[in-house]
């Protein structure tokens, strides 16, 4: 019998990374100018990871989904921010700068902010692929579990 504690999110920390790792291909693959927007390539390197990230959830039955994923949706938010930074000088024949009343700003210093501003967002753009596989496996293992409460809530007498 196994006595081991599992995992608050219901899987090993490495599975956690393993599967958020899953996303770094399309991101260095982009970088690299190797695969562009508005290609079936891409959709399959951006579909692909978090489908797998929900099947993984549903098939180890964590006891919550919405909180895994959105822990592996964080992680992969900061794999996806190092690997810009670290592609950066690669992705852009042109480093970006500002505009407005921030283009009179020293170009190191400009160069700080976008990439600053480039983490963050890539931060968030994981959370948000986090949130959304979460909800989805979330619904899905309620529909899954025996006895759960099905759409039709109509009491019958």
């Amino acid at each position: 019998m196994n006595t081991s504690p599992r995992p608050a999110l219901g899987l090993p920390l490495l599975t956690l990374l393993g599967l958020a790792l899953l996303g770094l291909p399309r991101v260095v693959l982009h970088d690299l100018g190797l695969v562009h927007e508005r290609t079936f390539v891409n959709l399959l390197l951006v579909v692909i990871p978090p489908v797998v990230w929900i099947a993984v959830v549903l098939a180890k039955r964590v006891p919550n989904p919405f909180l895994t994923l959105l822990v592996v949706g964080l992680i992969y938010g900061v794999l996806l921010a190092a690997t810009h930074q670290l592609l950066w000088q690669v992705a852009f024949d042109e480093q970006p700068t500002l505009g407005g009343n921030l283009a009179d700003l020293a170009p190191g210093a400009q160069a700080v902010i976008v990439r600053i501003f480039a983490a963050i967002s890539s931060v968030f753009t994981g959370v948000i692929v986090g949130v959304v596989a979460g909800l989805v496996a979330w619904g899905l293992s309620r529909a899954d579990r025996p006895g759960a409460p099905r759409a039709d809530h109509r009491q019958h007498p």
